[in-house]
């Protein structure tokens, strides 16, 4: 028998560590993969057994639970990234493939602005580390090297400024106002491409009704070295403290079977972390949910150190926006940002 605490997920990250502080913690928690690091840290959490295939999962989502080599975390379930475009509007700018490289994302944002007739080529959030951080990795890039932040890099430093073009040519909007819906904005054609996740194609079937059928679809991450994407999600930890952590296991392990797997994703639309799951069903017949099982396999989680929740927020969410919509260089902006992530720093 298992009993289920629901809890509200803006309230669920302080309600854990209070219950590690307390000592008070339940067996099996659902976790934000960007918590891994520091839930680890505190020592709470214990080790995934061998029981579990690491190899059944999409090796994006498996590195999520991984602190210093050692697996605390299973995938539960995942997201990740692709390009979402209107594809009446490209046709009309005399565009009739998806991009593929970084050129052809900047060339797409130009003829669906200056010939689609769009106000905008592409929506780009001025200070979002999860729509940069991928611009990163496309380029050879990481922001954390050897345990040390590398910020400073010129992999880094190009990303940051290839990003920062789309504001300075007014390819996107220079500012998001507060509750911004991309969705009514991608329907009335105002922003024809935008980065997203799954939870978009029902929002847009929804929104848009019958009617907006065949006038959009999806494509893979744009390449420079590689098309890497960002893969969030959640994982399943058992805490050292529970007294029924065998049982506990094998919940974890029931709960990572590619038939409650399956199951899960009928039930909430979360998509399945294992990847025997992705073979059979809608997900294997639906072209635009299978495109993020394909772009899973070329996905890469955030560091998994224990403050990069606070850096990620405090430090590149602001130093972007001020090179977004202000006058800092890309130079100085990812100088700005190995000096402040530095004092705040990975340990």
């Amino acid at each position: 028998k298992v009993e289920v605490t629901p809890i509200a997920w803006d309230v669920a990250h302080d309600k854990l560590l209070t219950s590690v502080a307390g000592n008070k913690t339940p067996d099996v928690s659902q976790m934000g993969t960007t918590w891994m690091g520091e839930f680890a840290k505190t020592g709470a959490l214990d080790e995934v057994p061998d029981t579990i295939d690491a190899d059944s999962f999409f090796e994006s989502a498996q590195s999520t639970g991984v602190v210093d080599d050692t697996a605390y975390g299973v995938p539960w379930y995942v997201e990740t990234r692709v390009l979402y475009y209107r594809t009446d509007i490209a046709k009309k700018a005399g565009v009739t493939e998806p991009p593929e490289t970084w050129d052809d994302l900047k060339a797409m944002a130009k003829a669906m602005k200056e010939k689609g007739g769009a106000k905008y080529g592409i929506s780009l959030s001025p200070a979002n580390w999860q729509e940069l951080l991928p611009f990163v990795w496309q380029n050879g890039g990481e922001v954390v090297t050897d345990g040390e932040f590398s910020f400073d890099t010129p992999e880094v430093v190009e990303a940051i400024e290839f990003y920062k073009s789309f504001f300075e040519e007014g390819l996107t909007a220079e500012s998001v106002p507060e509750g911004f819906d991309i969705t009514p904005a991608f329907i009335q054609g105002t922003h024809p491409m935008f980065f997203s996740g799954p939870w978009h194609i029902g929002l847009i079937k929804d929104t848009g009704g019958a009617e907006f059928e065949g006038k959009w679809a999806i494509a893979p991450m744009p390449t420079k070295e590689t098309g890497t994407s960002f893969v969030g999600g959640s994982d399943l930890v058992v805490f050292k403290s529970s007294e029924s952590k065998d049982a506990a296991w094998k919940f974890v392990e029931y709960l990572s079977s590619p038939e409650v797997q399956q199951k899960w994703y009928d039930t909430v639309s979360a998509l399945p972390s294992v990847a025997s799951a992705w073979e059979s069903g809608t997900l294997s017949t639906d072209e635009k949910l299978s495109l993020f099982g394909k772009q899973l396999e070329d996905a890469k989680t955030p560091p998994v150190i224990p403050r990069w929740e606070q850096v990620a927020a405090d430090v590149v969410n602001t130093e972007m926006e001020k090179a977004m919509i202000g006058d800092a260089s890309a130079d100085e902006t990812a100088k700005a940002m190995q000096e402040k992530a530095s004092a705040i720093g990975t340990e």
